[in-house]
């Protein structure tokens, strides 16, 4: 009887900051960055797993409050550059910003194939009752896991957090105490972590075609959130709109896409509109999105020129302007791109 072979799963650890990566320093008590090439030392449990694992780390790692594109081109060059060499990824992150980086990979990792797992914790990986040491395992037999055909079970960026696997682009940060952080209200969890690990495959993201992994660096960051409230000022309006090299506006408006009637204010949008300047209705409702024929109040967002920005989470929707505006693309262009979902990022 033939022997079958057991291929180790190579799995490349990427960090690049955040709570799980802190170990208390046992003379000053103050948590400080660990060394992941210690790993096996602080989570001895990951030995358990019988895969190959090498890490890279951010040579200053940062708090994910100062994530910026330069750092998104860092983590996505890492995976570009050992992209044959390894079955998947996990990416070690602050949970601030991890939403946002989660977002700004899936458009950037472009004919993506491989699992990039991103992952954090609440507490450090030193602390007694900390969940990133289950998230790091749990992320890592995600990165490792494999579908019938012998592929990768996860071919996109998603977020592993306690009890649940989210698309990347589809999770915001709710909640800063829970173990739960992370949520994902308008598309299903791509896996259930109890006894086992429990994939949707209805839910996974697949490629229509497969072609060689493309990396786009470029993020144009010349975009804005504008927040709608009560009570808000035409001044202020005015100074927003008119804020330097601005291409884009994720404006937040409420419920189903809707905002003010003030003259003033559909002329503000509509003037910005007029320049070249792109603004992109996203609802402040953490379920559900927008659908601005409902009422007249989103029809004259819609009638100024406004654009739909469908289910988007704001993550996605600033990190996508970022996306389209970073390859060059005219007002127009960007616009056209936002009535189709690239990474399954919204709901068309």
């Amino acid at each position: 009887m033939q022997k079958t072979t057991y291929n180790r799963p190579k799995i490349l650890l990427i960090y690049t900051g955040g709570t799980i990566g802190m170990i208390e320093n046992p003379e000053t008590k103050s948590l400080q960055p660990f060394d992941f090439s210690s790993l096996i030392e602080n989570v001895p449990k990951v030995k358990k797993l019988d895969y190959e694992i090498d890490n890279v780390q951010f040579e200053s790692p940062i708090d994910s409050s100062d994530m910026s594109p330069e750092h998104w081109s860092t983590i996505a060059k890492v995976v570009e550059e050992n992209y044959d060499n390894y079955d998947g990824f996990v990416v070690l992150h602050g949970t601030d910003t991890m939403a946002y980086t989660a977002s700004a990979l899936s458009f950037m990792l472009e004919n993506l194939q491989k699992p990039v797992i991103i992952t954090g914790s609440q507490l450090p990986i030193g602390e007694v009752r900390t969940d990133g040491e289950e998230n790091l395992i749990t992320a890592l037999q995600v990165a490792a896991a494999t579908n019938k055909s012998g592929e990768p079970m996860v071919q996109e960026v998603a977020i592993l957090f306690e009890d649940y696997l989210w698309r990347g682009n589809r999770s915001s940060k709710m909640s800063a105490d829970n173990f739960n952080a992370f949520v994902s209200n308008n598309y299903p969890p791509l896996a259930r972590i109890g006894l086992g690990i429990h994939f949707d495959e209805d839910a996974l993201y697949r490629t229509a075609k497969k072609h060689p992994l493309k990396v786009r660096y470029e993020m144009d960051s010349n975009v804005m959130f504008i927040t709608l409230f009560p009570g808000i000022q035409e001044s202020t309006m005015r100074h927003l709109l008119n804020t330097p090299n601005i291409k884009g506006v994720v404006l937040r408006t409420y419920g189903a896409g809707n905002g003010p009637q003030m003259k003033w204010m559909i002329e503000l949008l509509r003037d910005a509109i007029s320049k070249g300047i792109v603004i992109l209705n996203v609802t402040q409702c953490p379920n559900g999105g927008v659908h601005s024929t409902l009422y007249e109040s989103g029809n004259s967002l819609t009638r100024a020129g406004v654009i739909s920005g469908h289910d988007l989470t704001p993550e996605a929707a600033i990190t996508k302007m970022m996306y389209l505006f970073g390859g060059g693309m005219s007002s127009e262009a960007v616009k056209s791109y936002f009535s189709r979902s690239l990474r399954g990022e919204s709901t068309i």
